[in-house]
Formats: structure tokens, C-alpha cells, sequence
């Protein structure tokens, strides 16, 4: 015989010979049901607290240091796992409040050329979004704009930027701008630069700290990172960028409206 059956005892039968559920379900109050729709939007919004914390975390870019990578507007999303599992809202920032994330395993350095959000290390209630270049032990120094580590430059070929130029943000096309495929570490990547901005060209060489990390934004003549404030302590890390998921500028102050399909999905390398 079929194991697919009802246990009879679960139902009594009427004079109609349909199945009625002999015990009845209680009946709750206004308030029993406030209470319990409380309890249910608390937990799901623990859930997705716990979420955002742990395991991923949407940003969305509000400049453009990191333009052509990451154009403004776009949405993002950053995996919070990418170096090391931590113990949930470990690392969490609430106005002058800020603690250092507590690691449970998998603990790990970035590797360069990672795309990586982090609490700026001047105020660590605001996230940066920067590109790593520069490892912990790393010799650091930038001549006539060209990047050297540990006394080798990291080769740049420069590449038509029309299509760039297209996609770029108004407040940008203005400049002499010139556009160069580089590899910074294994990733392959596109940076700007201003032909005629020679304000912060050189950068005196260094050693990166221990647990330390020297970040650069693409649009390299309009990035304020390592070559101005400094290293970035692996504790401000927060995870590294992904993917764009949304891409779209609302029509407040100096910009203008711009939906860009065409980038949702894109992965950033």
C-alpha cells in the first residue's frame, strides 16, 4: 500500500462527508497579530542586516576616481567575504563610532590590482572605493606619471578613447584626456589621464608597512588616494567590488540624467 496518505485521526467527518479539522485554529487579537507582524519585519530585517554585513553589500559611486572602471552613478556590488569570514557587524561605523572587523577564518591580504571599497583612513565613517597597487613590503614610487613597484614600472599602452569619451560624465569631456591599457598585478584595466594636469605627477619611493596598502584611483589626474593621504590598513577594507548591477545619474546640481543599461552586469577587473 501507497505510503502518500493522510493519518484519519487528523480529520472527523461531517454530515456533508467532507474532512473538517476537528481542533480549531485560535483566533488572535489586534494586538497578538501587531506583535507578531513586529517580530516578522525585525527578523527580516536582521536578516538582511546580518546579510550586508557577512556576505555582500550594494555601494553606489557618487565621483569620478574611478572613472573609466567605474563611471558615476553606477551601483555596485562588494563582496564583504572577499578577505576573510567575519564575525557579523564587527567592522561597523556609527558616526565618531568605528571597530575593526573580527575575523572567524580565511583572513587575507587583497591581491593587487583588486578593486576594493575600505573606510578612508581620515574619517572612518565615509567608504572610498580605490584600486589596490601597492602589496605590504612593496617599494612604491611614481615618476612623469608612471607607476613603479619594487623598481619596475608597470607598462602602460596607450589605446583610442572615443568610445570611452562617449560614456564619460559631461564634467570630464572638457580635458585632454588620454587612455592606457595597464596590468596591475593580473588584472588587465583601462586609466585616464589629463595631459595638461601635472599638479601630482611623482610620488617619492616607499615601502608599504606591514598590513598596509597604496591605492590609486583610475582617472588618475582626479583621484584623491595613497599619493595624498597615505597607505590603507588592512582592517579598513571592507570587500572587493564585483560587479555593477545599476547604472543610472539623477539630475541634481552639476549633472545631467543618464541611464546606462548597458553597463548593468558589467564585472570589474
Amino acid at each position: 500500500m501507497s505510503d502518500n496518505h493522510l493519518n484519519d485521526s487528523s480529520f472527523t467527518e461531517n454530515t456533508d462527508g467532507i474532512g473538517s479539522v476537528d481542533k480549531e485554529t485560535p483566533v488572535l487579537t489586534k494586538k497578538q497579530k501587531a506583535v507578531k507582524e513586529v517580530k516578522s519585519i525585525i527578523l527580516i530585517v536582521s536578516l538582511v542586516l546580518v546579510f550586508r554585513s557577512v556576505f555582500f553589500e550594494p555601494f553606489r559611486i557618487p565621483s569620478g576616481s574611478m572613472i573609466p572602471t567605474l563611471m558615476i552613478g553606477d551601483f555596485i556590488l562588494v563582496n564583504k567575504m572577499s578577505y576573510g569570514f567575519k564575525v557579523p557587524f564587527s567592522d561597523i561605523s556609527i558616526f565618531d563610532f568605528n571597530s575593526d572587523p573580527i575575523y572567524l577564518f580565511g583572513k587575507s591580504d587583497p591581491k593587487r590590482g583588486d578593486v576594493v571599497v575600505f573606510k578612508f583612513p581620515n574619517d572612518r565613517s565615509i567608504n572610498y572605493i580605490k584600486r589596490v597597487v601597492g602589496l605590504p613590503g612593496d617599494e612604491i614610487e611614481i615618476r612623469n606619471k608612471v607607476v613603479f613597484v619594487n623598481g619596475k614600472p608597470l607598462e602602460m599602452k596607450e589605446i583610442p578613447g572615443k568610445d570611452i569619451m562617449e560614456d564619460m560624465d559631461d564634467k570630464f569631456k572638457g580635458y585632454n584626456l588620454k587612455f592606457f591599457n595597464i596590468k596591475t598585478g593580473e588584472h588587465e584595466h583601462i586609466i585616464q589621464q589629463d595631459e595638461d594636469n601635472y599638479y601630482k605627477t611623482d610620488f617619492e619611493k616607499r615601502t608599504i608597512p606591514k598590513g598596509m596598502f597604496f591605492v590609486m584611483g583610475d582617472n588618475r589626474d582626479f583621484s584623491y588616494d595613497s599619493r595624498f593621504w597615505g597607505f590603507v590598513p588592512h582592517e579598513n577594507i571592507k570587500g572587493k567590488a564585483l560587479f555593477v548591477w545599476f547604472s543610472m545619474i539623477v539630475p541634481l546640481g552639476e549633472h545631467n540624467f543618464k541611464f546606462r543599461p548597458w553597463r548593468i552586469g558589467k564585472g570589474i577587473d
